[in-house]
C-alpha cells in the first residue's frame, strides 16, 4: 500500500470532518448512505436487500384488472405486489416529469402543442385491455400493502440528459440559472437529430458538462433505449427490462456531480468498485475515496448511529432549549414547535426570542424531513410571532433550508395561526416504516388502557361469569396488574362474589400482556369464555 493511501487511511482513522462528505455503510443485508455537512448528518439512506429500490426500472408488465370507477388500472410486473396506474400516468403529462426528476424544465415550445396524445374524455378501457403487454415504468416505491406506482410516460436518466422515448419534448433545467449557459444548451438540444417523438431533457449537472460530452450521452441513451425495446419484443412474461444504478454508484456520482470532499467506505470490495468506477471522472473533480479501518465501527465514529436513534423520537431538542415533535397521521406528519426550556430572561425582546427559536427550528426541520424521509402533507406550527416580517423571516429561512432536498418540495405561506402547509415528494419508505413496524399490543395506538380502566372492564366481566353460573372463579392478570389490584379492588371483587355465594382467587403470569385477564374455573381449571 503507498504513502498516500496509507495516510488518507490514517486520517479515516480518527474521524477528520471535511465540508461535505458521504459514509457507505456496507452490512449484509442493508448499506446506508450519510451525507456529512461540516461533521453534522445533513441526509440519509438506507436500502435494504430484500426491498431493495425499484423507482426507475423499466418493466415489461400484463395488464392484470381495470378499475372503470377510478381509470386505473392494476399491472403484473413479475415483483412480489402488482403495480398501479392511474389514467393520467398513461396520457402524456408535462407536470409528471418535473415531479419524476426533483426539478422544473422550461420549453422551448409550447406545452399544449406537444400535448398531442392528451384528450380530455379518454377512457382508459380505450387503451388497456386486461392481459395486454405494456411497457411502464416504476415513478414511486410501494408502500406498505400499496404497489409500486406506474407510468407509461418513460425516461431514461444520464448524469447529463434525460432521454424521452414517447414525448418530443425538450427542455432545460431551470435550476440551471446562468443565462448563457442556458441558451447553450438549448441551441444544442435542438440540433441533436433524433426521431421527431422523441425528447430530451438537460439536467441540472449538464451546466458544466462539454458539447462532446453530451453528445456521447445521448448516443448512450440512444442504444440504451434500442436495447430496452429489444428485449420487450423477445419476452413473452412480465420481466424486468431496464435496471435503476445501484445506491454504490449513485453515491459515488452524487460526490463526483456536487463536488464532495470525501467517500469514506467500511468494505474493502465496495472500496475497490467505487475506485475502479472513479477513473472515468478522475479529471473532472478530486474527491477522496478512503478505505475505513477503524475497529470503532465508522457510523459510531462520526455520531451517525445517534442522529438516527434521534430521528426515531417524537421529541427532538433544539440547542436555543426548544424542541420539535414529529406526529405521523394517516394524512399527515404534523410538526409542532415549542419554547421549551428557553428563557428570554437575558433578553428583553420576547419576540425576538422566539424568533431565533422558530428560525432554528426551520433548519432542524428541514434536516429531519431528509433523515426521516418524510412525504406527502406536512403542517408545521411554529410559535406565534406578532410582527408578518418576522413570520417572512422563518417562512424564508423554511425555504431556504429545503432548497437542497432531493425531494421535490412546495411550500405555501404562513397563516395568521402560524403554520405553514407543505408537501414533499415520496419516493421511499420513510424511516419510520423502516426501522419499525406496528406493536402487536396497541395495535399502533401508541397507547394502552390504564390499570383503573381494566379493573373496570374486570369488574363486568366478573359479574357476567357469576351469572353464567360460576361459583368458583381464578383471576389470571398481569404481576403489575396484580399489585394495583392488591391495593385498590381486589377485597370488593372478593365482596361482590361472596354476595352471589361464589369463590374468588387471584393469581398472576408475566406472559400476559398488561391490559389481559383471563378467568379460570377452580374445579375444572378450564378457561371461562365470557
Amino acid at each position: 500500500m503507498d504513502f498516500l493511501f496509507a495516510l488518507a487511511n490514517a486520517f479515516a482513522s480518527v474521524g477528520v470532518a471535511m465540508d461535505n462528505e458521504v459514509l457507505l455503510n456496507i452490512e449484509s443485508k442493508e448499506i446506508r448512505y450519510a451525507h456529512l455537512k461540516n461533521g453534522l448528518l445533513y441526509d440519509l439512506i438506507i436500502e435494504r436487500k430484500k426491498t431493495r429500490q425499484i423507482t426507475g426500472n423499466i418493466y415489461r408488465g400484463r395488464v392484470t384488472n381495470i378499475l372503470h370507477n377510478i381509470q386505473s388500472a392494476f399491472i403484473d410486473i413479475g415483483e412480489s405486489e402488482n403495480g398501479f396506474i392511474h389514467m393520467s400516468d398513461i396520457i402524456e403529462n408535462t407536470k409528471k416529469f418535473e415531479q419524476m426528476f426533483d426539478m422544473d424544465f422550461a420549453l422551448d415550445s409550447d406545452i399544449q402543442s406537444v400535448n398531442m396524445r392528451r384528450k380530455a374524455n379518454v377512457n382508459i378501457e380505450e387503451v388497456m385491455k386486461p392481459d395486454q403487454p405494456v411497457l411502464v415504468q416504476v415513478v414511486k416505491e410501494p408502500i406498505g400493502s400499496k404497489g409500486a406506482r406506474l407510468t407509461s410516460n418513460l425516461s431514461l436518466a444520464g448524469r447529463y440528459l434525460v432521454l424521452l422515448p414517447n414525448s418530443p419534448l425538450r427542455g432545460v433545467s431551470r435550476k440551471i440559472e446562468d443565462r448563457q449557459s442556458r441558451e447553450r444548451l438549448k441551441k444544442l438540444i435542438r440540433a441533436f437529430e433524433m426521431p421527431h417523438d422523441m425528447g430530451l431533457i438537460c439536467r441540472t449537472a449538464s451546466a458544466n458538462a462539454s458539447t462532446d460530452q453530451l453528445i456521447d450521452e445521448a448516443h448512450e441513451l440512444l442504444a440504451l433505449w434500442q436495447d430496452v425495446m429489444e428485449k420487450f419484443n423477445n419476452s413473452s412474461i412480465p420481466t424486468l427490462l431496464f435496471q435503476e444504478s445501484d445506491i454504490i454508484r449513485r453515491s459515488l456520482m452524487t460526490c463526483i456531480d456536487k463536488k464532495f470532499d470525501r467517500l469514506l467506505i467500511d468494505d474493502y470490495p465496495t472500496f475497490q468498485i467505487c475506485r475502479k468506477l472513479f477513473r472515468k471522472y478522475s479529471e473532472e473533480h478530486n474527491l477522496k475515496i478512503e478505505y475505513y479501518r477503524d475497529k470503532t465501527p465508522m457510523f459510531e465514529r462520526f455520531n451517525v448511529e445517534r442522529e438516527i436513534e434521534k430521528a426515531t423520537r417524537r421529541k427532538i431538542w433544539l440547542s436555543s432549549g426548544g424542541y420539535l415533535f414529529f406526529d405521523q397521521t394517516e394524512a399527515m406528519c404534523t410538526i409542532d414547535v415549542n419554547s421549551g426550556r428557553s428563557s428570554s430572561s437575558e433578553n428583553k425582546d420576547v419576540e425576538e426570542t422566539l424568533v431565533r427559536i422558530n428560525l432554528e427550528a426551520a433548519s432542524e426541520i428541514s434536516r429531519q424531513l431528509r433523515i426521516r424521509n418524510i412525504g406527502g402533507l406536512i403542517i408545521c406550527d411554529f410559535i406565534d410571532m406578532r410582527f408578518r416580517k418576522n413570520q417572512r423571516r422563518v417562512l424564508e429561512r423554511l425555504k431556504e433550508t429545503m432548497k437542497e432536498d432531493n425531494a421535490k418540495c412546495t411550500i405555501l405561506g404562513m397563516s395568521e395561526f402560524g403554520l405553514v402547509e407543505m408537501t414533499r415528494q415520496r419516493s421511499r419508505q420513510s424511516l419510520a416504516h423502516m426501522l419499525f413496524e406496528s406493536c402487536p399490543y396497541c395495535h399502533g395506538n401508541a397507547l394502552i388502557k390504564t390499570h383503573e380502566s381494566t379493573a373496570i372492564e374486570i369488574e363486568r366481566d366478573l359479574k357476567k361469569a357469576i351469572l353464567m353460573g360460576e361459583t368458583s372463579i381464578i383471576i389470571l392478570t398481569h404481576p403489575l396488574l396484580d399489585h394495583y389490584l392488591e391495593h385498590s379492588d381486589k377485597s370488593f371483587f372478593i365482596s361482590l362474589a361472596k354476595k352471589s355465594k361464589a369463590h374468588l382467587e387471584f393469581r398472576f403470569s408475566d406472559l400476559l400482556h398488561l391490559n389481559e385477564y383471563q378467568f379460570y374455573s377452580t374445579t375444572s381449571n378450564q378457561l371461562i369464555e365470557i
